[in-house]
């Protein structure tokens, strides 16, 4: 039996939930997300709470995942979702364009990111807040930004997730040499 799958999800009020065809659609006010769950899962909802079950014990499987996803769709669209990356480095620079992200990471051109739909960029001094209503959209920009550069293990330069630990590498060692006598 799944510990998660089993639990029921808490409906906040002012959020709707439709279930129409496997396709689950979660709103509130201008946000809303849409999710195609599998038909081997029934999922119900009454006006508190949503309920996952599966058809067959072959399918349990499905049973966490689905409810999980469903689950961070009503905490997105209530509270949304933010990742933090930091940017360590002389002379890097990130700055906002519009709907883009410039960033100078030592390269001989400047790297420009464009959001994808649903995301927003905030950017104080070297720190860069990606957030939005969708965590898989979210993970996945903060992912591909912090793919531009990634922290290095001598002297940490690079992007990462704020709070990130990077393992650092010992630098090589001058090794004194036995002079004339």
């Amino acid at each position: 039996m799944s510990r998660i799958g089993k639990l029921p999800i808490q409906i906040p009020a002012g959020v709707e939930v439709k279930i129409v065809n496997n396709i689950i659609t979660v709103k509130k006010e201008k946000n809303q997300l849409q999710f195609s769950f599998n038909p081997k899962v029934d999922v119900t909802s009454d006006a508190k709470e949503i309920k996952v079950e599966v058809k067959k014990a072959v399918n349990r499987n499905l049973w966490g995942v689905t409810r999980s996803i469903i689950n961070n769709m009503i905490i997105g669209v209530t509270t949304g979702f933010e990742k933090k990356l930091e940017v360590e480095g002389v002379g890097f620079n990130v700055q906002i364009n519009g709907d883009k992200l410039v960033m100078k990471l030592g390269f001989s051109h400047p790297i420009e990111y464009k959001a994808p739909e649903g995301i927003k960029f905030d950017v104080k001094k070297n720190l860069i807040t990606v957030s939005g209503i969708d965590k898989q959209l979210v993970g996945q920009a903060a992912a591909e930004i912090r793919e531009f550069k990634k922290p290095e293990p001598y002297k940490g330069k690079g992007i990462h997730y704020l709070g990130e630990h990077i393992i650092r590498k010992e630098g090589k060692k001058a090794v004194a040499s036995e002079g004339a006598k």
